[in-house]
Formats: C-alpha cells, structure tokens, sequence
C-alpha cells in the first residue's frame, strides 16, 4: 500500500467512509483512524500496528451531541465530565451501543470515547458524522507519535493516508476514567489530572493496574509494554550520585549509554548519548517533548538508556506511567 502524505480533511474524511485508516491529528498524539462501526476496517488498525486483539480502542466522536453513536447509557457522572472537559483529553469508559464492532472493544460491553479538541481531529470527526476508532498511530509498543514525521517512520506504506497537523500540544495521551463504577476509577493517567477531574465530580479511585499488570485491560495503555524506545530503558530513582554513580559502572562494562533527563541537568552527566525533555518545574514541557526524546534514541547505537523519574503529582502522574511502562518497570533505586 502507498501511504498519501499531507492529505486533507476531506480526502481522510472520504478514505475513513471508504473503509480505509488514516492517521491524524489530536491534541495528545496522532491517531489511527478507522470507523468502529466496521470490523473491516477496525481490523486494519490492528493489522498496521501489530496491536494485539485483546487491547481495546478508543472511540473518537466530533461533539458530545454524537456520544449515543458509541454508548448505551451516559450517568451523571460522565456527564458532568463531558460538560466540564469535552472537547479535550480525557476518556470516558461507559457501556458500549450496539452498533460498534466488537472488535473495537475486545470484546468487552464497555467502550472507552472522547472528543478530541484538536481543529483537525474535530474537522475530521465531524465530516465524517460516525464514531471512529483511533489509538495512537504508531507500531505498537513503540513510542506515541507527536508529529507527522513519527507517523510516516512507523507506519509509511501501511496505511492508506497521514493528516498533517503539525506537532501535537500535549504530546502524552488522554486521560481514561472508568464511569461504570462507582466510585469512577482512573484506569490511565492523561492530560487531564486527578485534581481537575475530583473538582468536578468530588473523589475518585485508582486502578491497581497502574502499577501492574492485569489480564484483561478495559482501556489502552494498561497491558504490555508501551512507548518503548529500542534500547531497553531503566528509570532510576534517587539522588544525582546514584544516577551518575549508575551511568559510570555501565560504562565501564563497556556499553553504549544514553540518558533522558531535564533541562536542569542536561550538564550533569557524562554519557554517550544525552537527551533532554522539558523543565523539572514545567511538567507540561516534559509531557510534550517525552516521546520525542525517546524517539531520538533510535538514531544511536545505544545498550541501555536510563531516565530520571519525576515527580507523579498533577500531570507528573501522567509522565511517570509512560515511563513505567516504556522501561516494562525496570527500576534503579537507593
């Protein structure tokens, strides 16, 4: 297959009814597109992924008014969340309609759907005028994709079209509230915090799995290994001796060592390859630049590559599970 670069709101709009995938812009990351009403081309997603079938999608929809395209039932509680964070990053899992492939779901009576604040994605979804599945565009369990370029790196000839948006303004995916229960769980932390989110509709819980492994996920992000660059990735935790006292020694077994670290302390270590993404006082910065960074690793020859951790409050939460699960939870600490 040859994939179209740069093609337009229009063109995309015409392929996804055509039963094709396109990959486009949204506000988190870029998204793989196709209708979720249609095995055929929900089956496409998994197929140019490489996506294991029994990890869901996510339903993208142009407007609340659309939500009953994808979902059976809306309690109140998703409600307020739609009015207060719709259009924008976070996902709202509720019981699935019945005219969404199965395929979407995995399975599941559930199904998670958002709508995205992004022009394009918003342009697109609503030309469109049915719910469209769309995890992010990337080969599975590689880094998300921020830009074009990230998309045509992993997925050119696979997919029939590539939206050019520019780069994405968050640059970590949607955060994913379970609305089924009671209390609503976070089953993926996102551009969304917890904070924001129990200012609206007072406290919520966290899914165990955000720390481990479970066997049958009802959201993206919560089973295998995501986000990974090639080389294996090792988070240490702890103060800047044990970082560099850690790089050293692995050199000096004589191995390629990169590092991902803040602007901060771009100057404090001494290693083959160094990358930086944002400031420590500026989470959001490193919520955009964090796949970026990981994606540059890949131009080097490198045998392992160890991560500052950072601080898991407010969006810090969010970045930090990126890296748990792009290391497979390797960690270095005192």
């Amino acid at each position: 297959m040859k994939t179209k670069r740069g093609i337009s709101i229009e063109e995309a709009a015409l392929l996804l009814l055509e039963n094709e995938v396109v990959a486009f812009p949204t506000e988190t990351v870029y998204g793989l597109g196709a209708l979720a009403t249609c095995d055929e081309a929900v089956s496409k997603i998994f197929a140019a992924k490489g996506r294991p079938s029994d990890n869901p999608l996510i339903v993208h929809i142009g407007s609340a008014a659309q939500a009953g395209q994808a979902v059976s039932a809306i309690p109140d509680t998703a409600r307020k969340l739609m009015d207060a964070f719709w259009p924008g990053p976070l996902t709202i899992v509720l019981p699935k309609q019945a005219g969404l492939s199965q395929i979407v779901s995995a399975g599941l009576d559930t199904v998670g759907v958002r709508v995205p604040s992004h022009p394009v994605a918003l342009a697109l979804l609503q030309r469109v005028n049915l719910p469209v599945a769309a995890p992010s565009a990337n080969v599975s369990g590689r880094p998300s994709p921020t830009s074009a370029r990230h998309v045509a790196d992993d997925l050119d000839g696979k997919i029939a079209g590539i939206v050019d948006g520019g780069a994405s303004e968050i640059g970590v995916e949607s955060t994913v509230i379970d609305c089924t229960t009671c209390p609503p769980v976070i089953l993926r932390p996102g551009g969304v915090t917890r904070a924001q989110i129990e200012a609206v509709i007072g406290a919520v819980a966290l899914a165990d799995s955000l720390r481990e492994m479970q066997d049958a996920p009802k959201s993206p992000g919560m089973k295998y290994t995501h986000y990974a660059p090639r080389a294996p990735l090792i988070v240490v935790k702890g103060d800047a001796a044990l970082f560099r006292r850690t790089v050293t020694q692995t050199q000096a077994a004589g191995k390629r060592v990169g590092v991902l670290v803040t602007e901060e302390n771009k100057d404090s270590y001494q290693a083959d390859v160094i990358r930086t993404c944002g400031r420590a006082d500026d989470p959001a910065s490193i919520a955009n630049r964090l796949y970026d960074a990981l994606r540059e690793f890949d131009q080097y020859e490198l045998d392992v590559i160890y991560a500052e951790a950072f601080s898991a409050e407010g969006l810090g939460e969010a970045i930090q599970n990126r890296l748990q699960k792009a290391s497979a939870y390797r960690v270095i600490e005192d």
